[in-house]
């Protein structure tokens, strides 16, 4: 069965490097990458870049595929951009799982602000192109939590980044992924991996947990990036969610 898999902001599919072997196990990956990032196109255009859009584009990918359902799996940013699918699409999704996300469940206000920041930055990597992008503090090549080779393919990764288009997924995906007023809506099974050394996120998961219905919980050791921090664990939890609710062949 396809399990989607969406990376975060100045990610990519290399995101996934510690994950790929044992999802296969249970499940047919499917990575995509986001507008802008290692190997997608950048649009110069706003529209493609909107939360709703990638819910279309999301869709269009599950129909060339070919299946009536699947798996979906959304880590940071992308966890915002699956929620928003299953909550616009629930019946083509059979379970989701995502990570820890401040975009997803950011409170009111956290779209004007982040616009707002983003304005200057935008402007900065359309000018300044790489140098700029490097100096983010999210760039993997600043992270002293990941394990050296998923950090060495994810700064690899990076070099194939399009600064404009890293500067429209910050103007236009970024602000308006929160779908935290939606949580109670959720009607899919859904796994929270969280990497509970992550301070800020804490707060996230506990009105994670008092709103998704029926919401299962992993804690981990581990930061943001927990399916790669701590791998074995997520590999471990997800393999094991994933499995009670393949569907069986007879059916």
């Amino acid at each position: 069965m396809p399990l989607l898999l969406v990376h975060g902001m100045l990610a990519s599919r290399s995101q996934w490097l510690r994950n790929l072997p044992a999802l296969r196990e249970v499940s047919r990956p499917v990575v995509v990458e986001l507008l802008g990032h290692g190997r997608s196109p950048s649009p110069r255009e706003s529209e493609p870049y909107f939360p709703e859009a990638y819910v279309r584009q999301f869709e269009d990918l599950r129909r060339r595929l070919g299946v009536e359902r699947w798996f979906i799996c959304g880590q940071s940013l992308g966890a915002a951009l699956t929620l928003r699918y299953a909550l616009d699409h629930p019946e083509r999704v059979i379970a989701q799982v995502f990570t820890n996300s401040n975009s997803a469940l950011a409170e009111e206000g956290f779209g004007e602000r982040i616009r707002k920041g983003m304005e200057a930055q935008a402007r900065a990597m359309e000018e300044s192109g790489a140098e700029a992008l490097e100096r983010i503090p999210v760039h993997p090549r600043h992270s002293r939590r990941l394990p050296e080779d998923v950090k060495r393919a994810l700064v690899e990764d990076a070099r194939l980044h399009d600064p404009v288009g890293v500067a429209r997924t910050g103007l236009y995906t970024v602000p308006d992924s929160s779908v935290r007023g939606r949580l109670s809506q959720l009607r899919v099974p859904t796994l929270l991996v969280c990497g509970e050394n992550e301070t800020r996120f804490a707060q996230h998961r506990r009105f994670a947990q008092d709103s998704i219905p029926g919401l299962e919980v992993v804690d981990l050791e581990a930061g943001h990036a927990v399916n790669a921090e701590a791998a074995e664990g997520f590999n471990q939890a997800v393999a094991a969610f994933l499995s009670k609710r393949a569907p069986s062949k007879s059916g």
